[in-house]
């Protein structure tokens, strides 16, 4: 495989990034007046006082705001009309996102749908979307980071559910980027540790998939070993002690610097088929789904030699110095889930059947096909189903 030396980037968002940022966000210029604060509808924001923090930080800033709080994992499209039509009947005229993945995401639709009239599955690309284009740009987002896995701070896309038609489908517009991300590892150091090892291997396999995907190029290479190199080696400690902060620091940045390498480079196939697998089954955590198909997903492309030396590239960064054939990559990844604990991760643990993989491979390209054209070499419906056989257990 080729690193090709042309590329296109643009990311206008301002980040802060380190331990204690949270604490300039009022010397920041904000967007707006009145701010619709979205948290997800648990209680970690509450427990571990980042929203009271954020909270101090718009009022010193002068910016009113009130409070939705009702982001699920998975975020449902019912759910983002739902903020979005409450952004709208409060006056709300940007967004701040305090939370993970799900609240990061949700922010994006419903900035969207704050100022664009009909459905969000009118915008949506793929699937029964109707992909039409966004009639007018959305509200301004600033984005608040309390997990290190998503990278949805600095990116304009989210991924929503659609509970009618089973779906689970990326949502964006280059409009959607947000305006200023706080990257502050002090906020992640009460994630539960299996959360933790979950998001930190979804941020792994953005670079991962990244580094093996047929577009990458010299810029997204280098950031995406560095990525990996931070994420393989600090995870584990993060995994054992979330409250050591250096080690938070290091899986953040991982995190982070996904969002620039996916802006460069696409994700491939392995993202879609995890989409489908909790479009399914919405009670499986993202990084769960990706670590459960993660080493059959590799060793497809292994097997047909379709970017070997992109993988023993991986495996060096992953700490096997002297790394020399690409399954060195295999070992890495394996060693790396059984010092994280999550090696042990089970299909039928939440739900699946054997009987279910060409559903769910399907449904992976309908709903997200882009990606599989990010793919080293060719893989069929009847080959990821293949591989959602060899994980299952």
């Amino acid at each position: 495989m080729n690193t090709q030396v042309n590329f296109n980037f643009y990311n206008p968002t301002r980040i802060l990034f380190g331990a204690g940022k949270l604490n300039d966000l009022h010397k920041q210029t904000m967007p707006g007046k009145k701010a619709l604060l979205l948290i997800s509808n648990g209680k970690s924001t509450r427990t571990n006082g980042s929203l009271d923090r954020t909270v101090e930080q718009l009022e010193k800033a002068g910016i009113e705001h009130v409070l939705f709080d009702r982001i699920m994992e998975n975020p449902y499209k019912s759910v983002v009309m739902e903020g979005a039509a409450f952004a709208r009947k409060t006056g709300c005229d940007f967004i701040v996102a305090l939370g993970g993945g799900a609240v990061l995401d949700a922010s994006v639709a419903i900035a969207a749908m704050a100022t664009n009239p009909g459905d969000l599955w009118d915008y949506v690309c793929g699937g029964t979307g109707k992909g039409l284009p966004l009639q007018s740009p959305g509200l301004p987002i600033v984005t608040i980071t309390t997990t290190s896995g998503t990278a949805s701070e600095i990116n304009c896309w989210g991924v929503i559910s659609n509970a009618e038609t089973n779906e689970k489908i990326g949502f964006g517009d280059e409009s959607l980027v947000p305006v200023l991300a706080v990257v502050d590892p002090e906020l992640m150091r009460t994630v539960p540790p299996r959360y933790t090892a979950f998001q930190g291997f979804d941020a792994l396999f953005h670079n991962t998939e990244v580094m093996i995907s047929n577009g990458i190029n010299l810029l997204s290479e280098t950031l995406a070993l560095s990525a990996i190199e931070h994420i393989a080696r600090y995870l584990p400690i993060a995994v054992r002690d979330g409250n050591n902060l250096e080690a938070r620091e290091h899986v953040a940045y991982g995190s982070t610097i996904a969002g620039i390498t996916m802006q460069l480079t696409s994700t491939t196939a392995e993202h879609s088929m995890e989409h489908s697998m909790s479009a399914y089954h919405h009670n499986l955590p993202h990084g769960a789904g990706l670590i459960i198909i993660s080493k059959a997903f590799y060793e497809f492309f292994i097997e047909r030699h379709a970017c070997d030396g992109q993988f023993i590239k991986m495996a060096r960064a992953m700490g096997m110095t002297d790394a020399d054939k690409p399954e060195d990559f295999i070992t890495a990844l394996v060693r790396l889930q059984e010092a994280c604990d999550v090696a042990d991760l089970k299909m039928s643990d939440y739900g699946f059947s054997p009987d279910e993989s060409m559903t769910l491979a399907k449904g992976a390209r309908s709903m997200q096909g882009g990606l599989f054209l990010a793919n080293p070499c060719e893989i069929t419906d009847e080959d990821c189903a293949a591989i959602f056989n060899k994980s299952y257990r």
